[in-house]
């Protein structure tokens, strides 16, 4: 399925787990470090530096870009590290969260409860995808490195859904 979002945000809810997804739009890397940060600020009353809402969340910390390309490898990380901030997706009004493996239980409940969208790409195809972002801007906290919030923009980045809206888990064997 070919998503160009927000132009396509209605075929979001058609998107089934298993399904290839051709995602062109913007996407936010985040990981552990920018969440914890995120938290405390949400915790302390901050403005963030950010608007998530209606956004992506990619959970990558590229490699150093090489003269010539947009970014460096950008491949995913394991998005069992961010279960414990599944809570905080509603409240920064993210779409979905991309990531590689499974996620616990609870926040596989809390993504459907939600209508949070997962998505899994490939571990150790950083460099193929990286393909895909066109444009790529340091946003906020700056400090943390490959860590910091980056804004991508991206085309045809491949990606498969792992949650849906509908109650489904590519990783769980009792799907409707």
């Amino acid at each position: 399925m070919i998503i160009k979002y927000p132009l396509d945000k209605d075929k979001l809810k058609d998107i089934k787990a298993g399904d290839v997804v051709e995602f062109s739009g913007i996407i936010y890397t985040a990981r552990d470090a920018a969440h914890m940060r995120i938290e405390k600020m949400i915790e302390n009353g901050e403005k963030l530096p950010v608007d998530f809402s209606d956004s992506f969340i990619y959970y990558a910390g590229p490699t150093p870009t090489k003269p010539g390309n947009v970014i460096g490898s950008i491949g995913p990380t394991t998005s069992s590290r961010m279960d414990k901030f599944a809570y905080l997706m509603p409240k920064l009004n993210v779409v979905g969260t991309i990531g590689k493996g499974p996620r616990d239980e609870a926040c596989s409940k809390y993504y459907i409860d939600n209508k949070i969208l997962y998505f899994i790409t490939t571990g150790g195809c950083g460099a193929l995808l990286a393909k895909a972002v066109k444009e790529a801007k340091e946003i906020a906290f700056l400090d943390l490195g490959p860590e910091s919030i980056k804004k991508l923009r991206v085309e045809n980045f491949k990606m498969i859904c792992a949650i849906d809206y509908h109650g489904n888990n590519l990783f769980n064997k009792e799907n409707k």
